[in-house]
């Protein structure tokens, strides 16, 4: 199983960067491969996840939980994604919130630090590094502005088109969470679009 883990990483990932086999094989020394099933933590609220987990196969999300209990979606992650807290890696605090698989997840863990060290040699790695905090900032910076500029209708459709073919997989439930609507109102809109 690992082996066919590692081909789907390699294969994942060298859509978007370009590593040459002497830097898959530094990180290939330093990764685990993990798989989580539908509603397993990869990490919890209060923890200090030091690693940054890629999902190579699968949809999870990410998390909060307010004071009245009620779970809030941040944000979902698909395949070609990660999970990490970058409160956790960058000043040492605990995560604010929770992660979780929604669909069975294999998972390439790394240690944050070690990452950064072969960085720090391999340029290539850098800018596999790079790549992965400009995407991440990206999907926040575009995030936030779907949620000021559009409506609800216009982020499901986004949404539909980001997830496409995977779409299905999520619960209406957590995408509704994600869009920061209720229940009701995804179903009125997905009926207006002829989705039910």
């Amino acid at each position: 199983m690992k082996a066919e883990m590692v081909n789907q990483l390699v294969r994942v990932f060298s859509e978007r960067v370009n590593l040459t086999q002497d830097d898959w094989d530094k990180l290939l020394a330093e990764m685990t491969f993990e798989v989580y099933q539908p509603k397993d933590f990869i990490f919890s609220f209060n923890d200090k996840p030091n690693k940054i987990y890629f999902v190579i196969e699968g949809i999870g999300r990410y998390f909060y939980i307010d004071q009245e209990g009620k779970e809030r979606n941040k944000s979902l992650v698909r395949t070609g994604g990660a999970f990490a807290s970058i409160s956790t890696l960058v000043e040492n605090s605990s995560s604010p919130f929770y992660t979780q698989a929604i669909t069975p997840c294999r998972v390439a863990a790394i240690d944050y630090a070690s990452l950064v060290k072969l960085a720090q040699v391999h340029p290539n790695i850098m800018a596999f590094l790079l790549q992965l905090f400009e995407r991440l900032v990206l999907k926040k910076e575009k995030r936030e502005a779907s949620f000021l500029l559009l409506s609800a209708r216009e982020r499901y459709q986004i949404f539909l088109k980001e997830f496409e073919d995977e779409s299905h997989l999520i619960p209406l439930r957590h995408v509704a969470m994600y869009l920061g609507i209720t229940d009701v109102s995804l179903s009125r809109i997905r009926k207006e679009m002829d989705l039910t």
